[in-house]
């Protein structure tokens, strides 16, 4: 089972503190550090404010040396697919190649009307969010010294260089959601991984299979890796436990109930039952970005059971 950890920044986080995190998450072996891309907090007075995502792991690329890095996920209503494509072949040429980017429709209309984003209808969002997979990985995919024109609904891009090249051929495409009929559709085409956020076992196995077939109707040989992304609260006792929960203004049992909480055989369980419905990756969110002790555990006690 790989492990990755990630955070949510926009509920308060300065780079500084997120560099420590990722470079801890390094040092503990973790294989991926990835972040959220919002702008406005989602409870709470967010201070100091947001970061964003892209010029983060832009700094990041500079800062860490192995680890993985990305977004879960970049909202297709922040940035033009074009200007998005750059920026992410950048980020993967700084960091020498350890880029990954995850691509979602966007959700939050609150920080949209914060920051002054349109927010289109959902249907007008999925439909863009369509789009701009089809341009980011047509613009890596061209190759050098050959144009890509695109004309949809949303976006259309005439005669581009498609420059420049990321060093990964190609940059991971992750997308996730409910996997609905067009969503499984969309990650049979274009993910190599697929996540499930924040759900229960049985409901990342309905999804996972639903992704399964949509796979196998479109003809695909091989399938997208399949992950879930789930709240981490760990501890060597219960004590432990619940001093992590209240640092985060949490319940024990709803964490429990919600996420992987609880003592460490705890964890390990939970994540195990997460195996057992074809999950081979799990990114942990892990909420407070002071506790350092928190990473350790996890990488000292947790990942060598799994």
């Amino acid at each position: 089972m790989d492990l990755r950890i990630f955070t949510e920044p926009q509920q308060g986080a300065r780079y500084e503190t997120l560099r420590r995190v990722a470079v801890a998450a390094e040092q503990n072996g973790f294989s991926g550090f990835f972040r959220s891309d919002h702008y406005l907090t989602m409870g709470g007075d967010g201070l100091p404010g947001p970061t964003d995502a892209w010029t983060t792991l832009a700094a990041l690329a500079r800062d860490t040396t192995t680890i993985r890095l990305g977004t879960m996920v970049t909202s297709a209503t922040f940035r033009y697919p074009g200007v998005l494509a750059v920026q992410v072949a950048q980020v993967d040429e700084m960091s020498g190649g350890r880029v990954e980017l995850g691509l979602g429709s966007g959700w939050y209309e609150a920080e949209h009307a914060a920051y002054g984003i349109p927010f289109p209808s959902v249907a007008e969002r999925f439909e863009r969010f369509e789009e701009q997979l089809a341009v980011i990985t047509g613009l890596w995919a061209t190759p050098v010294g050959e144009t890509f024109s695109y004309s949809g609904q949303h976006y259309a891009l005439e005669d581009s260089p498609a420059l420049p090249k990321p060093v990964q051929t190609p940059v991971p495409v992750i997308v996730g959601g409910a996997a609905r009929k067009r969503g499984a559709a969309l990650a049979a085409r274009y993910a190599h991984e697929f996540n499930v956020p924040f759900s229960s076992p049985a409901e990342t196995a309905a999804r996972i299979e639903r992704v399964r077939a949509a796979c196998a109707a479109a003809g695909r040989g091989d399938e997208p890796a399949y992950s879930a992304a789930l709240i981490v609260c760990c501890g060597r006792d219960e004590a432990e436990v619940g001093r992590r929960a209240a640092a985060i203004g949490r319940e024990p049992a709803e964490l429990r109930e919600n996420g992987l909480a609880g003592t460490v055989s705890e964890v390990v369980d939970a994540i195990g039952r997460y195996r057992e419905v074809g999950v081979e990756r799990v990114y942990l969110q892990v909420m407070d970005l002071t506790d350092l002790d928190h990473l350790e555990l996890v990488a000292g006690q947790v990942a060598p059971q799994l």
